[in-house]
């Protein structure tokens, strides 16, 4: 069974930036995204990518967030630029995403404040 591990969430100031990664423990040509939940919020779509194709994003990131997969270690990543505080969650990695949900099973996510 594939299982991700995410990794890179931290503080980071309004306008600044943060990458995020997301390991996968075997291949998959799933498409893969990412999820974020905010305290008190349900989880929600943030951006995925198809296998060797584009991604698309939330309408609350465009243009700020840019996801990548380098299939050559099985790792996805979601540079973050621009950050606000509304940006403040837990993200949360998905490698079974139709549409803008997550068919995948769910791991214990990265923290990523926004906080000046």
């Amino acid at each position: 069974q594939v299982q991700p591990v995410e990794s890179g969430g931290g503080l980071v100031q309004p306008g600044g930036s943060l990458r995020i990664s997301c390991e996968v423990s075997g291949h998959t040509i799933n498409p893969m995204g990412w999820f974020r939940q905010a305290p008190g919020k349900e989880r929600e779509f943030v951006a995925a990518i198809v296998w060797n194709g584009p991604a698309y994003y939330a309408d609350s990131v465009k243009g700020r967030f840019t996801l990548t997969r380098d299939s050559t270690n099985n790792t996805m990543y979601l540079q973050m630029d621009s950050l606000k505080s509304e940006d403040t969650a837990t993200y949360y990695c998905n490698t079974n995403v139709r549409g803008t949900t997550g068919l995948g099973s769910w791991a214990q996510g990265t923290q990523v404040t926004v906080s000046s």
